[in-house]
């Protein structure tokens, strides 16, 4: 080490590896430790080690095997496979010794925590990824260039702000235009970038945020600005002063909180209980419940019954009515059938709207076109393997392309998007009835119809309430899906736009969605649900150490093998478990129906999973080569297009 040149510009202890999956972490999967930022000649290191480790920084060699553009690693494998690899290793050639002190010959094996610590050249650092607030300690994920994450490290006692400071002094951090949380690095080369800029002499006027918008909105940018490309990175790449911060890094402040979690509250959930299902209501129970007249007494008791227990297939045509909001649960039979009759011709006017259209007329009108060629082929694919629906000239088939080119009529705002099919053939297979179908698939289009909407809202509102309520019950999964770049749940997507409708069993999708339809135990019941799946599941996704592609192919391969029992009994005990803390979150009891919505005390939007304009859909991660669409499913995510625009289409 003689000759060598170092110096300690940032140090902070109390950063841990949480090395064990479980929810709860016990000491021992909690291994403590010290991150440094070093300079070392002509380099800049950021090193973590355990604090039994973290002696003289001067004692780290930095080693890459270059033969295999992978980590070389310890002997001594850790126990655990946190999920991502590291790809830089530590090796210490020495035991922890006083400050300056040269290094010891013949050093003993490190230990077990030990072969947890690395090192890594800032140059080698491809993004950086920062925890959202919320229930748990605060984290950072380094991702290097060679495409892999080192540990995420956990700052129990606060200071991410600070490094992500000290950082932005040797790295340009421009926040990712996708994700708010995400930070790209650039490394900081005036010579080579201003040079090159400066014989180019694209710029004469300064800037100072044409690199955060060209990673926005590189068109216009590029065009807009080219004649002060020069001047702009001349400045913007200049070495900032000593405590400067990037200038695309969010305004950070001067003083730290005092220590402790940086974090509003965490919540300790108790016991989960245990749930038994009921079995389904039959049509001797209900007619119990029908009083004078045809009208159905004790209907809450009526529908908890239904939660708890479903419906027996043969009184499904008629509760679906009532389930849908086609029937009033207050109206007598004289009254149901004066409404059947008004509604009867109702949908006949909006059906002969489309009908009276001739060929001509059509071609002229290309929004009623494009519906119809879009519901022709939907249709054609829809539930084939049905009975039902089955064979090349089947009723059924004409049925779903009538009422779905009806509802078009029926609201001409939102007209056909793809997936509704999906959302009636279910209920044309129960109620068998073109009118009945209709007017019940309308009034599950009032639940769902946001999910449908081009701004995609709704789709982000969800995500992010099911983010919520994933870290409370499971901050460990969270963090693990945050590693993986799949924190924002968007291979969830599917579960909540068409309501679980490929994740199931053709029967199993009728008892899940009626028990939705009782709006019980509280108004995002398909929440919990997709939480309980994902709790099923969280072993297999963690322990596998599955990758962000191997997530989605993992979740893909699920559909068809969930039982929709298993699921619903899961789901009511974490409603349960959740609604028996004392300390839950007001935005969560806001989720669980416990609580009224505060009022907004500013104009600014609800804080979704992610930080998307209010044109696009969720960012989905694009399927990898190696996921093969099933042949039936209904949506399928696709790659940007050239506007970069996400789009939904069903596979063919």
């Amino acid at each position: 080490m003689e000759g060598s040149s170092y110096r300690v510009v940032f140090e902070k202890g109390g950063v841990y590896l949480h090395t064990s999956a479980r929810k709860h972490q016990d000491p021992d999967s909690l291994i403590a430790g010290v991150i440094r930022v070093v300079e070392k000649d002509s380099d800049v290191f950021l090193h973590w080690a355990p604090v039994e480790e973290a002696g003289d920084p001067t004692q780290i060699l930095f080693k890459k095997d270059p033969s295999r553009g992978e980590p070389s690693t310890s002997e001594e494998e850790p126990t655990f496979d946190p999920g991502y690899e590291p790809d830089w290793a530590v090796i210490s050639t020495v035991r922890p010794q006083p400050h300056l002190a040269e290094p010891r010959k013949g050093a003993e094996p490190s230990s077990s925590r030990s072969s947890w610590a690395f090192s890594v050249s800032l140059g080698e650092l491809k993004s950086i990824r920062r925890s959202k607030p919320g229930l748990s300690w605060a984290y950072l994920v380094l991702v290097t260039q060679a495409g892999g994450s080192l540990p995420a490290l956990h700052f129990h006692r606060g200071g991410t702000r600070a490094l992500l400071r000290v950082l932005s002094r040797y790295l340009l951090l421009a926040s990712s235009p996708q994700d708010s949380r995400l930070y790209l690095v650039f490394p900081q080369d005036p010579s080579a970038l201003s040079d090159s800029f400066h014989h180019l002499q694209l710029f004469d006027q300064d800037s100072s945020n044409v690199v955060s918008r060209f990673l926005q909105d590189p068109y216009s940018t590029t065009f807009s600005s080219f004649s002060r490309v020069t001047n702009f990175f001349r400045g913007a790449l200049q070495p900032h002063p000593e405590g400067a911060s990037s200038p695309n890094l969010p305004p950070l402040p001067d003083d730290e909180p005092e220590p402790g979690f940086e974090v509003i509250s965490c919540v300790e959930l108790g016991q989960r209980p245990t749930v038994e299902r009921a079995p389904p209501v039959t049509e001797e129970e209900w007619n119990r419940y029908v009083g004078p007249e045809g009208r159905l007494q004790n209907v809450p008791e009526l529908k908890n019954r239904i939660f708890s227990g479903g419906l027996s297939p043969g009184l499904r045509r008629e509760a679906w009515k009532f389930l849908l909001g086609y029937l009033s649960w207050e109206s007598s039979a004289e009254e149901h059938k004066a409404h059947v009759r008004k509604k009867t011709d109702e949908y006949f006017r909006m059906k002969l709207q489309w009908k009276s259209v001739s060929a001509e007329q059509e071609r002229r009108n290309s929004l009623l076109h494009g519906y119809r060629s879009l519901i022709e082929r939907d249709v054609s694919r829809t539930d084939r393997t049905n009975k039902f629906y089955e064979g090349p000239e089947n009723p059924g088939l004409s049925l779903l392309h009538d009422i779905l080119l009806t509802y078009c009529m029926y609201h001409f705002d939102l007209g056909y998007v793809q997936g509704m099919s999906d959302l009636l053939s279910p209920i044309l297979f129960v109620v068998q009835n073109e009118v009945d179908a209709f007017w019940c698939f309308c009034g599950f289009m009032e639940l769902v119809h946001g999910n449908f909407e081009e701004s995609q809202e709704t789709m982000k509102r969800q995500l992010g309430q099911l983010l919520l309520l994933l870290r409370v019950l499971d901050q460990p999964l969270c963090d693990f899906l945050d590693s993986q770049d799949s924190g924002s749940l968007c291979f969830c997507f599917r579960w909540l736009l068409i309501w679980f409708k490929r994740e199931f069993p053709f029967p199993d999708v009728l008892r899940l969605w009626e028990v939705l339809w009782t709006g019980l135990p509280g108004p995002n019941l398909h929440l919990l649900v997709a939480c309980a799946i994902l709790d099923m599941e969280r072993d297999t996704l963690m322990l596998s150490g599955f990758g962000s592609n191997e997530i989605l192919k993992h979740i893909n391969e699920l559909t068809m093998k969930l039982s929709v029992e298993d699921v619903l009994t899961r789901a009511e005990a974490l409603y349960r478990q959740l609604t028996a803390c004392p300390e839950l979150p007001h935005n969560v009891q806001e989720i669980l129906g416990l609580a009224q919505p505060e009022e907004p005390s500013s104009p600014s939007p609800p804080v979704s999973p992610m930080p998307l304009s209010p044109t696009r859909a969720p960012l989905p991660p694009p399927l990898p080569e190696e996921v093969i669409p099933q042949p039936d499913s209904s949506l399928e995510i696709l790659p940007e297009d050239e506007d970069g625009a996400w789009l939904l289409a069903r596979c063919i």
